[in-house]
């Protein structure tokens, strides 16, 4: 059954998955950082959704929906209009290269990101493993 994105469950599912890939371990083992990602509103999607998860070496330990930018301070914020995002997790853009080109904006140690290219693909290629449902 399909995950609705953007929700409170899908992120627990991506959290999930993070932690049952032991690829994702490996390439990650030595990250830190929390993310909150901001889905801006577009043609397809009206509202501003926040996504909160935190992962350290390799695991996350914690995943929400949140209500606004305030609640969860993460290190990193990635923001960007909803169909981006679907881009991103369907596997048809590149986080990184949306990352330098501004499609995704960045606000954090951008070259903590650049230093772990492997990180970041494994951390997509489990959102792409998430039956997600889409809006539009």
């Amino acid at each position: 059954m399909a995950i609705k994105f953007p929700s409170d469950e899908w992120i627990k599912a991506l959290s999930a998955e993070l932690n049952a890939s032991e690829t994702y371990a490996q390439s990650s083992a030595t990250w830190v950082g929390d993310f909150l990602f901001v889905i801006q509103p577009d043609a397809v999607y009206q509202d501003t959704a926040y996504l909160y998860i935190d992962v350290k070496e390799g695991k996350s330990s914690d995943a929400m929906q949140t209500s606004s930018l305030d609640e969860k301070k993460a290190m990193y914020t990635i923001s960007a209009p909803y169909s981006i995002w679907r881009k991103v997790i369907e596997g048809r853009l590149d986080p990184l290269q949306s990352m330098f080109t501004g499609k995704l904006k960045v606000r954090g140690n951008m070259a903590q990101i650049q230093r772990n290219p492997k990180a970041t693909t494994e951390f997509v290629l489990c959102a792409t493993k998430i039956p997600t449902e889409f809006v539009g």
